[in-house]
């Protein structure tokens, strides 16, 4: 079928030998470059000039400090900046930007300020991310750009997210991504056009063709002959142009970026250039041919439009020398000012930690004295806590495999996509990684998004997009990351080692994150509720075995619990046990059958922990257990363990005991999973503590 899109030229390609493609060379170099000026005025001109000229007088002078040792790294983008300032030109000032090392031209054509910029790239205090990350690697929301993400391919989901935002509002506007012909080799590369593409996102994809993804050539990367072609299999409209004709790509983006607006619908545009300098500069070229260096210098985009400038009359050589010599003198001042801030500054701890976490000040919501309610399972509480948030937050997306028509595999939005329509309740490809992404896209357009994993085993397909960059994004740079993820988990089902794991201690370790894990039906609606009205990113544990085998009567109305507080769940005097979720049911019933005294502590939340709490039952009973289904090793734990251990030694009266599933993945077999888990060693680690 996507056959039928190529065009007679490409079909030829796609019937050639297979063997012409393995033999395809390195990065060849383009035609020589006819600037078509088409409708465009001499002011026009004039202003992309200046415009492509800035970023290059700033690389002059970045070269310049790096030999000084002034600065400690800089990634060129010599060669390369028509690009930036093609793309940016072309987009409107309210359309966003994610960039990548070598796009300085988006920010100066942006008009961020450079002094700002100085103090970035020298970790001063005044720059974007107050020292916490390096060169472009922040975000400059005034300006509607994101920084780059090492990662690469994340940043073309985030894109995508932001896009959606865009279609579902109807704004119309589109979002625009960079990465490298390197990127294109990730994984999120292919998820993030293919969700575009289903979607039909108003966003295009920029691969910046340099030929070498630092070392590795193309030859390596890819077989097909040309990048665009990628885009063929998603059925996307997909172009190549000359990346340093600056007229080619500033016209080019016009036209597609005018028709998306109208149609949304993503473009994959590839760019093909040079890069000139090494990877970093320090990294060099040697690994270039010299012949292939020298063929795309006389490419040079900066000075083959010059000369078309001067060709054109728009011009004199004076002038240029002229409007250099400002420009220079500006970037000299910036410079100097920057290098004045001092190098070190007010910074403890606290304030560091002050800023792992979007602020936020729970205003817990009791639920009216006389409000009625009914017996819920915990998957109704579940559901009905889901229901109450989409209802109090319009801009809230729910995102998920098999969630709109079919209600998700437990059924928990089961009537949704009626309600609320199929904006909001999406059904999604399988591809966990860029749904995360896409999810904090949309949270940096203002909205909230959800994300359900179908089971928390398959969150691993999404890790670096939550630990990367849901996790880091406000400590960076101040990033909003208004994201849930639902995680249903936990064994006691017989459904193996892809479909049973407790995986809390993965998230709980990560600073930024906030994990949940409720244990019974009250806590888990309002708990629910709670992090939707939390602007910061959440993992919200569902265990699966408590869906439908435990009951409650819980209020109708909306309500929340708050986030961060432990709960005493059975006060006792002779010992305490610390857990949560299936655990803190497993505490109740075997300390019921043992007839022991215990002081049973639901944590609740697991990050942040609430340690005043525990404090206070550890001083009144002196002993403790901890119990959780995670296996032993690295688990929570540990953790807890050590806390009680350093803080509250002087009030224990024998060691602190951890009672954990074995530290094998969760078996299939309803004999082995039974000993597998933690509940099977509880009994014996509460006689052992209380004969101490």
């Amino acid at each position: 079928m996507f056959y039928a899109f190529l065009s007679d030229q490409k079909k030829k390609l796609y019937l050639c030998d297979f063997k012409t493609i393995l033999t395809m060379t390195p990065p060849t170099v383009a035609s020589p470059i006819a600037f078509d000026k088409g409708i465009l005025t001499p002011e026009e001109l004039l202003r992309l000039y200046k415009l492509i000229l800035y970023p290059r007088l700033i690389e002059e002078k970045m070269a310049l400090l790096l030999r000084q040792g002034k600065v400690s790294k800089w990634f060129s983008g010599v060669g390369q900046e028509a690009i930036s300032v093609g793309c940016a030109a072309a987009l409107k000032a309210d359309e966003t930007i994610f960039t990548m090392h070598r796009n300085l031209g988006v920010f100066t054509t942006r008009e961020v300020p450079l002094k700002k910029m100085f103090d970035q790239w020298q970790g001063k205090p005044n720059g974007f991310t107050k020292g916490r990350d390096r060169s472009f690697h922040f975000g400059a929301p005034d300006h509607h750009i994101v920084g780059m993400i090492s990662h690469l391919g994340p940043q073309l989901s985030l894109a995508a997210g932001v896009a959606l935002a865009h279609k579902i509002k109807k704004e119309g506007r589109v979002s625009l991504a960079f990465t490298g012909e390197g990127g294109t080799s990730e994984g999120e590369f292919h998820e993030a056009l293919n969700v575009a593409a289903v979607w039909d996102l108003p966003v295009i994809f920029v691969v910046e063709n340099n030929g070498y993804a630092l070392s590795t050539p193309v030859s390596e990367q890819f077989r097909c002959a040309s990048i665009a072609d990628k885009g063929v299999g998603y059925g996307m409209e997909a172009l190549s142009v000359d990346g340093n004709n600056l007229l080619e790509v500033y016209q080019t983006v016009a036209r597609i970026a005018s028709e998306m607006r109208e149609r949304p619908h993503p473009v994959l545009l590839e760019c093909r250039t040079f890069r000139m300098r090494g990877h970093e500069e320090a990294s060099g070229t040697k690994y270039v041919p010299s012949d292939l260096s020298s063929a795309w210098a006389a490419k040079d985009p900066l000075d083959k439009y010059e000369r078309f400038i001067l060709e054109e009359g728009i011009l004199t050589e004076q002038e240029i020398v002229q409007i250099k010599e400002t420009l220079r003198k500006q970037i000299n001042r910036d410079s100097d000012a920057s290098f004045q801030e001092p190098a070190v500054w007010d910074h403890t701890p606290e304030s560091e930690l002050a800023d792992v976490y979007a602020p936020f000040q729970q205003l817990v919501k009791q639920p009216p004295a006389d409000s009625p309610g009914r017996v819920r399972r915990l998957v109704d509480a579940v559901s009905d806590g889901l229901l109450a948030s989409m209802r109090r937050h319009p801009n809230l997306i729910l995102m998920g495999q098999d969630i709109a028509e079919y209600g998700g595999v437990f059924k928990i939005t089961e009537g949704f996509l009626k309600e609320f329509g199929e904006d909001r309740v999406r059904n999604t490809p399988l591809c966990e990684s860029a749904i995360v992404g896409i999810a904090l896209g949309l949270s940096l357009r203002g909205m909230k998004a959800m994300v359900e994993m179908q089971f928390a085993d398959f969150v691993t397909c999404g890790f670096n997009q939550i630990i990367n960059n849901l996790a880091k994004l406000h400590y960076r740079w101040g990033g909003t990351a208004d994201v849930v993820i639902r995680m249903p988990a936990g064994g006691g089902v017989g459904a193996g080692p892809f479909h049973s794991q407790t995986n809390e201690a993965w998230f709980a370790h990560t600073p930024g994150l906030k994990v949940l894990y409720p244990s019974n039906p009250f806590d888990a609606k309002g708990l629910l509720i709670a992090a939707f009205e939390d602007p910061n990113p959440v993992i919200y544990f569902e265990h699966k075995a408590l869906y439908r085998s435990l009951s409650a009567e819980i209020p109708d109305a909306y309500y929340t619990v708050e986030i961060g507080k432990a709960a005493i769940v059975r006060p006792g005097s002779a010992l305490t046990i610390i857990t949560y979720g299936a655990g803190v049911q497993w505490a109740l019933k075997t300390t019921e059958d043992l007839q022991i005294d215990a002081e049973v502590v639901d944590l609740r939340t697991l990050s942040p922990i609430d340690y005043s709490t525990i404090e206070e039952s550890v001083k009144k009973t002196n002993k403790v257990v901890i119990l959780h289904e995670d296996t032993l090793f690295g688990g929570l734990g540990g953790e807890l363990s050590a806390y009680i251990s350093e803080h509250l030694f002087e009030y224990l009266d024998a060691p602190v005991l951890r009672v954990a599933s074995l530290d094998t993945p969760v078996p299939f077999s309803p004999v082995l999973e039974k000993q597998f888990l933690a509940v099977e060693r509880l009994e014996s680690a509460l006689k052992k503590l209380i004969k101490y």
